[in-house]
């Protein structure tokens, strides 16, 4: 078990960081009928006339959409916020963009701006955006080697923890009625506060101090109040081991990754993942819930609080795979995840195309849909950031993860602008095509990812230089390669 600095780190970076990020998507489905009203009345103050229905329909997406406009922008930027500022000083200053987002949402209903409720949302997916970019690096670099996966799941853990809480909050009973809904899109703030007010105390990454900033002092007695003075040394050396191999090599760039042999098959993998994690059919999963809770004959009413089992279902998985990532391993789970998924996905087909023969049909649909939900987060959901952080070393890790973050924020704009397009085509067919792509990934990721569980940076290194420099003249590759580097430096 983590030491109980430890353990409070990862909940001080994770309530401000991927937690943001689940609880700005959940809470704008609870007020779109309010925010509808509010936009019609301010045209009308404004203009003298109604909201014609088409242009209604832009403003609701843009409201809607621009959050994933913001958080492309986060993400581009998270990286170089974490090799400047530090990661947990890139984490601070990026509440002070959630605050603000926090204010100007607050106050567009008093003031009859709508525009400052399309700001608000692009500045809120800016502050998602780089926390669901930093976190992941500040957790990874801090964990000790055989907690990492447990550890790294405190992305996903917070991610679904803020999923649910909006679902919560967002109820009628709370702040999702019509008078409360500006203070439900303000309440962001709150982890904001809470972040600003807890994560000081802790210390920065420690490989961060010793490898970026040679700060060999401030490394070890960052570690010391992580792992104790008696157990400290090991990881010390650890970091030792990595900034000796690493032997100056500055934070490297987006592009630099591209076009260096060394990393290819590395970044392959995070875009394979990163991208199969969105196109999953996860969203499809969300967009029918509703309409298979009726026709189980769940009222209008009671449909909100049936939709927070399915919070409730990502929460659990979450923190399920994160007690069994260390034993079992990244690969079991994960390509375990997707069959599952591509099992569920061929039921659920089934079960929506005979719903309204029989009367028990429904029933099999509601269990298909937890049963998916469930399968994503016990692999895809919660294992591909713990692998992007441990599939490179420390100079590249910041690019890597912008480059992932950016690849996540473009798949979920595609997929969202592209979905209602495949689910009017194919309807209940459209799972095929997920299963088409949930196949696929499975088996990239049953030929090319090996095992990281309880291995260093740099082992996982050696074992892609098996890839990215494979055949008869491997070790040759290798050393030509790491010449070049050195005289590049």
């Amino acid at each position: 078990f983590p030491s109980w600095t430890l353990f409070l780190a990862v909940c001080a970076v994770g309530i401000g960081g991927t937690f943001q990020y689940g609880y700005n998507v959940s809470i704008i489905n609870a007020p779109t009928q309010h925010i509808h009203r509010f936009l019609n009345e301010t045209w009308i103050s404004r203009y003298h006339m109604e909201l014609s229905p088409d242009l209604l329909t832009f403003l609701w997406s843009v409201i809607a959409s621009i959050f994933s406009l913001g958080g492309l922008c986060g993400a581009l930027i998270g990286g170089s916020m974490a090799i400047r500022l530090g990661r947990k000083g890139a984490l601070l200053m990026n509440n002070i963009i959630a605050v603000l987002a926090a204010i100007l949402m607050g106050i567009s209903f008093p003031t009859g701006l709508f525009e400052l409720l399309i700001v608000g949302r692009f500045l809120i997916g800016i502050n998602s955006g780089i926390g669901i970019c930093v976190q992941p690096l500040y957790i990874g670099e801090v964990a000790p080697k055989h907690l990492r996966g447990g550890m790294a799941m405190g992305s996903s853990i917070f991610l679904t923890g803020g999923i649910l809480t909006g679902q919560i909050i967002g109820l009628r009973e709370l702040l999702g009625g019509e008078m409360y809904w500006p203070l439900l899109l303000s309440s962001s703030s709150f982890p904001a506060f809470a972040q600003l007010l807890f994560l000081p105390w802790f210390p920065e990454s420690p490989r961060y101090l010793l490898i970026d900033r040679g700060d060999e002092l401030s490394c070890a007695k960052a570690l010391k109040r992580f792992h104790g003075s008696l157990q400290y040394q090991r990881e010390m050396e650890d970091i030792q081991q990595e900034c000796f191999a690493l032997d100056g090599e500055k934070p490297r760039k987006p592009w630099q990754l591209f076009t260096d042999r060394g990393v290819r098959w590395q970044l392959i993998t995070v875009i394979v993942m990163t991208m199969g994690q969105q196109l999953s059919g996860i969203n499809a999963i969300y967009f029918y819930a509703t309409y298979i809770f009726e026709q189980a004959g769940i009222s209008a009413e009671k449909i909100p609080y049936v939709t927070l089992g399915t919070g409730a279902c990502e929460c659990l998985t979450a923190l399920t795979c994160g007690l069994l990532i260390d034993y079992v391993g990244r690969r079991y789970l994960i390509i375990g995840g997707y069959l599952l998924m591509i099992f569920w996905s061929i039921v659920l087909t089934f079960s929506l195309t005979y719903q309204e023969l029989y009367s028990w049909v429904p029933y099999v649909s509601m269990t298909s849909i937890f049963a998916f939900i469930l399968s994503f987060g016990l692999g895809p959901g919660g294992i591909t950031n713990t692998l992007t952080a441990e599939l490179f070393i420390q100079s590249s890790r910041p690019a890597a993860y912008m480059i992932g973050g950016t690849i996540s924020w473009i798949s979920f704009f595609t997929i969202g602008m592209l979905f209602p397009f495949i689910v009017k085509g194919l309807k209940q067919y459209c799972f095929l095509v997920f299963l088409l792509e949930c196949s696929l990934v499975a088996a990239f990721i049953f030929l090319v990812i090996p095992e990281t569980k309880n291995k260093s940076f740099l082992e996982v290194k050696k074992e892609f230089h098996k890839l990215n420099f494979g055949g008869k003249n491997k070790e040759k590759e290798t050393e030509l390669y790491e010449r070049r580097q050195l005289h590049d430096e």
